[in-house]
């Protein structure tokens, strides 16, 4: 019985000790992926603001400005690019709302970004777009990779349409949590103005060629991304566009159009937050909890199985030997 018994738990620390790099190395890739339906939405502010007035064409302060960001997953779009794209793929529709005091639009810019349901890599496929512009990213965007890494990485800025390092700045505690901190600086650079704007009778798609007024940007861009699923529990921009030359500005040199240090409003950092730190034990089941469980329960029961074997070998203890009867004499 001790035999059978030794036998038994060596196979079972074989087969645990096998399972923790198995649940490592291929159930987390396999597992940890973001959902194809998910759907999200963000509100960021800029208080005080500095934004263009299209009536004057002359810039002013106002008290706020809103940007409405969301998210939303394309399934029926993330199932017709998994047939040749050979991996599992998820389609978000995004849309930037940008919102004056009044609440009136101030600019509108969609996107479909495409990318890799468990690397958050870019996936090139009909469709991929800035404001209805073919694209081709390369880099991530919105988030970043499951198990993110301290270290620099290519960011997408859909606003210029280019790829820049952001820079890893250091580990950080936010609202209870390990959080790394990402920076990012887009020099000024020329931009197209968005196809959506408050311009009554102007078509913003040929603006400049009409009148040779340019659009310019640059943006201080930092996040606070939690290193286990890679998503961002914080993000805010020091973000400036300005208009420049042309006929448009009546021989000024320029006039910023929008200008301010754009924050996610509280409400939805919290919400982020719980979101996040939902999602964050299933990714440490796979990575860490599980396979450094499996791994310690199977050196133990090798451990076990080992003591058994040892006890079956050793020899019995000899037995007394009786006394040798007394002669008669």
């Amino acid at each position: 019985m001790r035999r059978k018994a030794g036998l038994v738990l060596l196979a079972l620390a074989v087969f645990f000790t096998a399972l923790a790099p198995l649940t490592r190395w291929y159930a987390f890739p396999r597992l940890a992926k973001i959902p194809p339906g998910q759907y999200q939405d963000m509100v960021l502010e800029a208080k005080p603001a500095t934004l263009i007035d299209y009536g004057t064409m002359r810039a002013r302060q106002v008290e706020k400005l809103t940007v409405v960001q969301t998210l939303k997953g394309n399934v029926e779009e993330s199932q017709r690019i998994e047939r040749t794209a050979g991996r599992d793929v998820v389609v978000w529709d995004a849309l930037s709302y940008v919102a004056g005091p009044d609440g009136k639009m101030v600019s509108t810019i969609p996107e479909r970004y495409i990318f890799d349901a468990h690397t958050q890599d870019p996936v090139h496929a009909t469709g991929e777009m800035v404001d209805g512009d073919p694209v081709r990213r390369r880099g991530i965007e919105f988030k970043w990779p499951f198990l993110t890494e301290k270290r620099d990485y290519e960011y997408y800025d859909a606003r210029a349409r280019l790829t820049a390092p952001i820079h890893y700045r250091g580990t950080q505690e936010f609202r209870g949590i390990e959080v790394y901190y990402f920076e990012q600086t887009v020099p000024w650079t020329k931009v197209p103005y968005p196809k959506r704007m408050p311009l009554p009778g102007i078509d913003s798609g040929t603006l400049e060629k009409q009148t040779g007024t340019s659009m310019w940007y640059t943006t201080k861009r930092m996040f606070w991304v939690d290193p286990v699923t890679g998503a961002p529990v914080n993000g805010e921009e020091i973000h400036t566009e300005e208009m420049r030359g042309g006929s448009l500005l009546q021989g000024r040199e320029k006039v910023t159009a929008f200008s301010g240090h754009v924050k996610m409003r509280a409400d939805y950092v919290d919400a982020t937050l719980a979101l996040v730190k939902a999602n964050r034990t299933p990714v440490l089941l796979l990575t860490s909890y599980l396979p450094w469980s499996f791994l310690v329960l199977g050196l133990a029961l090798l451990a076990l199985a080992l003591w058994l074997e040892a006890r079956g070998r050793r020899p019995a203890p000899a037995r007394p030997r009786a006394p040798a009867p007394a002669a008669l004499s």
